[in-house]
């Protein structure tokens, strides 16, 4: 008996850097681009994030999302994802402004803070192209923080949007949404099941 599941491919993503892969998107024309091949092979979700198109540093600002959100609205019917993680260096209010903005059919919302360690990667990569990558993996003092309330900020921030949200969650810290479902916060129907389960369909 088939089963039917949804796929979602978040094309570029905040850990790696340029110098890993020549195949990692950077530019606005690359992220689209990969997005839309991404729905072509059956991705039913994107899930996005943007970058310097110089450097390939991470960027949250609004302005890095625009060019590419509209070449692939054009390009494809595929289910947009904004993160409101974006990098874990970044604050609560710098992260949630692309989806605060845009107002995208689904928004990521991580439900607890952990350790970010990217210095194992050190081992297979020796040489870099910007200056910000090797400090990036070599960083052991990285905590990617979502408190209850940076939780509630994102809510708060996109409740008017009327979006729903994934949510993304990891070992220990699974009955947040339950703490966070409360008036307000994450309305009934608006929020998609934990981790890889399935998130709304289409409409």
């Amino acid at each position: 008996m088939s089963r039917k599941v949804i796929i979602t491919c978040a094309v570029t993503g905040a850990i790696h850097t340029p110098s890993m892969s020549k195949a990692l998107p950077v530019t606005p024309q690359e992220i689209a681009d990969a997005a839309v091949d991404a729905a072509e092979a059956g991705a039913a979700i994107v899930h996005l994030h943007a970058r310097n198109p110089k450097t390939g540093q991470p960027d949250q600002s609004p302005e890095a999302f625009a060019p590419f959100l509209k070449i692939i609205k054009q390009r494809s019917n595929c289910v947009v994802n904004l993160t409101t993680g974006g990098a874990p260096t970044m604050t609560v209010d710098e992260r949630v402004r692309p989806a605060a903005t845009y107002k995208p059919e689904i928004a990521s919302l991580n439900m607890g803070s952990m350790n970010f360690a990217f210095f194992g990667m050190l081992n297979r990569f020796k040489t870099f192209k910007h200056d910000w990558e090797r400090k990036h993996l070599e960083n052991k003092d990285i905590v990617f923080r979502n408190t209850f309330q940076d939780i509630e900020y994102v809510l708060r921030t996109l409740s008017e949007t009327g979006r729903s949200y994934r949510l993304p969650t990891q070992s220990g810290i699974r009955d947040i949404p339950r703490r966070t479902s409360r008036p307000g916060l994450a309305r009934s129907g608006r929020s998609c099941a934990r981790h890889r389960s399935a998130c709304p369909r289409r409409r």
